[in-house]
């Protein structure tokens, strides 16, 4: 097996550089524009990240792809058979509304699928990383330890993961149909599969089509080493070669002893909606 040693300890030191960045301007008096196309919140915090990430992925890596959310390098995918995916500020709304629920994501791309995957929330200094078939892990105060996902099966006991800042009547009407009644708020694509990962939550149903694989990249790396699924809400996982960046079909996180049960359920709301075709 491929070893990506040097890979995770480069990411793993860029995100907490890039951390300091975001922390640095959330302690100041930021402005925030929209972007455009209804894309959401940017703040500078964004931009200084994102330069600061691809410029340290191209330095350190030049013979691979780098497509991160901020630049112009869309095509890198389809270019590269290595391709780095970087959200340098994945939960901008919160990161906004100050409760520190936002992260750094760097993962890494070979052959179209997520390998290596780095998530780092600077509020808390909680990194996971994930190389996938080979483990992952959670670096905070404590120290480092590694990461499973939960072997729940029964949808009644499972506990979802839901958006702060984005409720889904498909995932309550999905939740409702499986009889799960537990769940806990979070943030980013990325905390969210880091709870995933850390076994204190089981499932998490992206409905909306407005993600892009920056989004997911490192958090796939991370949730598949923990021995958790990520794909669409069809059941199909997402390709990291370029072809598209828009999740359009949306995003289904889960424990690998659910996802049997859970799937054709998702699946059904998602076609009922209009999500699949």
């Amino acid at each position: 097996m491929a070893s990506f040693d040097t890979e995770l300890d480069t990411a793993r030191r860029i995100a907490r550089q890039a951390g300091d960045i975001l922390l640095k301007i959330y302690a100041t008096d930021f402005s925030v524009q929209d972007k455009a196309g209804g894309m959401g919140p940017v703040t500078e915090a964004d931009e200084r990240a994102n330069a600061f990430i691809v410029g340290e992925l191209r330095k350190a890596f030049p013979g691979d792809g780098v497509v991160a959310e901020e630049s112009d390098n869309s095509g890198d995918g389809k270019r590269f058979e290595r391709c780095w995916y970087v959200d340098p500020l994945d939960g901008t709304q919160e990161f906004v509304n100050r409760n520190g629920e936002f992260a750094i994501h760097v993962g890494l791309a070979v052959a179209g699928q997520a390998t290596v995957g780095v998530v780092y929330r600077p509020v808390g200094n909680k990194l996971y990383t994930g190389l996938v078939g080979q483990g992952a892990f959670l670096e905070e105060e404590g120290g480092r330890r590694a990461l499973r996902v939960s072997d729940v099966a029964d949808p009644s006991a499972l506990r979802l993961v839901v958006s702060r800042s984005h409720r889904s009547k498909l995932t309550d009407a999905v939740a409702k149909r499986l009889g799960i009644t537990r769940e806990r708020e979070s943030g980013s694509v990325g905390l969210k599969c880091g709870l995933l990962a850390e076994a204190t939550a089981d499932v998490y149903i992206h409905t909306s089509g407005k993600s892009y694989r920056w989004d997911n990249c490192a958090p796939e790396a991370v949730l598949r080493a923990a021995g958790g699924i990520l794909t669409d809400l069809g059941g199909t996982p997402y390709s990291y070669d370029g072809s598209e960046l828009q999740n359009h079909r949306g995003l289904l996180a889960c424990n690998a002893a659910a996802f049997p049960q859970v799937q054709p359920v998702v699946a059904q709301f998602a076609r009922e909606a209009g999500i699949l075709r």
